[in-house]
Parts: structure tokens; C-alpha cells; sequence
């Protein structure tokens, strides 16, 4: 696609959770990225109601600024359509687009934002780097933890461990976790203020902690 130039200071800024559609997905840990932005469409009363291809939307203010809250209305892998139909309708540069994704990587109950960078294994992001041409976008990463201890992972058969990841990210939070996955995502949203307010870097150093707040 053709990229808005990244001088167009007149455009909303984005917020792109992924996840995959449909009510059986809704509560999955591959879904905390959309689960995310309903969070922050409820407190600010923006519904999600809009529908622009392959995205679903509430356009709005949150924290003075022009708002596009959006879901994909695609599975996961196919995430990029989302993001290409948000730029294309509103002429933002991809400074603008914050795209909110779940991470295996990280512990449950971490955040992590960066500015730019590669998919990292996630085929969300992969999508949207293929559709964009570019990985100059923001992304916010919510971390989910992991099915195995970092040890563990090697010596298990690759086509199992697959399949258990698969299994891990397609599974809802239990009730043990359920806390810290509610923290996690309170914090994301409080990470994408901070990002609205004051930047990238502003949030980057106030919200990027390895562990999560409930840990010692």
C-alpha cells in the first residue's frame, strides 16, 4: 500500500488490538490486545459500533486527542487487512498506528511498548508488517506467559510444543491468573494515555518493568 506521509499532524492516532473474531475467541489469552481496547472503549463510552473493512471501530477523544479505537475483524494471520484499511481511511502515519498484541515472551502481567521492530514470532504483527511494507509502526506487547519454563522448551518435541503453544494461547485465563491478566491489561491502557499524552518515550520509561506489578 501507499503510506500517509508522517507529516500529517491532522490525523487521529490508531489503536489496533488483534485477536481473533467471534465470541468463542473473545476471552482467550491470544485475544488481550482487543480485550485491551474494549477495556478503553468502555471507560471512555465509545462504542465499537463502526464498520470500516476488515476493521471494527469508535472514533472518538480520549485524552484530548482524535481517537480511532479499532478491532480486526480477521483472524490473527491475517491481521495486516486491519491495519491497511485504518491508514488508508484515515491518512495517519504509522507513528499514529499503536497496535496491541499479546506475548508469549513475556510474564503474565507485564507490558512492554516499543516504537518499532520485528514481529518477533507473532504472525499479527508478521500480517501487518507484510500488508505495510514497513516496521516502523508503535506496538504495546501484554505479556501472557508460557505454556514451559525457558529450560523446558528445548527438550520438548517440536511438533508437541507447537501444538501446546497453540493450545496455551488458544485458552482463557484461569481463575489463579485471572487478577494479574486484569492487571496487566488496566495497565495498558494506562500505558496507551501516557503514549497519547507525552509519547512514545514518555511511556516507554514509565511502563516498561519486566515483572509485574503484583510480584515482589
Amino acid at each position: 500500500m501507499s503510506l500517509p506521509p508522517v507529516s500529517n499532524n491532522n490525523s487521529p492516532y490508531i489503536i489496533l488490538g488483534l485477536g481473533n473474531p467471534g465470541d468463542e475467541y473473545a476471552l482467550y489469552r491470544h485475544n488481550v490486545g482487543a480485550q485491551c481496547v474494549n477495556l478503553l472503549a468502555k471507560r471512555y463510552r465509545l462504542a465499537l459500533s463502526k464498520t470500516w473493512g476488515n476493521a471494527r471501530v469508535a472514533e472518538g477523544t480520549v485524552a484530548e486527542r482524535p481517537v480511532v479505537l479499532a478491532r480486526s475483524r480477521t483472524f490473527m494471520n491475517q491481521s495486516g487487512l486491519a491495519a491497511a484499511v485504518l491508514l488508508r481511511r484515515t491518512g495517519a502515519p504509522l507513528d499514529r498506528l499503536m497496535v496491541v498484541c499479546d506475548d508469549l515472551d513475556l510474564p503474565l502481567g507485564s507490558i512492554r511498548l516499543r516504537p518499532r521492530g520485528s514481529p518477533g514470532g507473532h504472525n499479527g504483527l508478521a500480517s501487518i508488517v507484510e500488508h505495510l511494507g514497513s516496521h516502523e509502526f508503535p506496538r504495546l506487547r501484554i505479556g501472557i506467559g508460557h505454556p514451559y519454563e525457558e529450560e523446558e522448551r528445548a527438550a520438548r518435541n517440536r511438533e508437541q510444543y507447537e501444538q501446546d503453544v497453540v493450545r496455551w494461547v488458544l485458552s482463557p485465563f484461569t481463575p489463579d491468573e485471572a487478577p494479574l491478566a486484569q492487571e496487566a491489561r488496566e495497565r495498558a491502557a494506562e500505558a496507551l494515555l501516557c503514549w497519547l499524552q507525552d509519547g512514545i518515550g514518555a511511556a516507554m520509561n514509565r511502563y516498561n518493568q519486566r515483572r509485574p506489578l503484583s510480584e515482589p
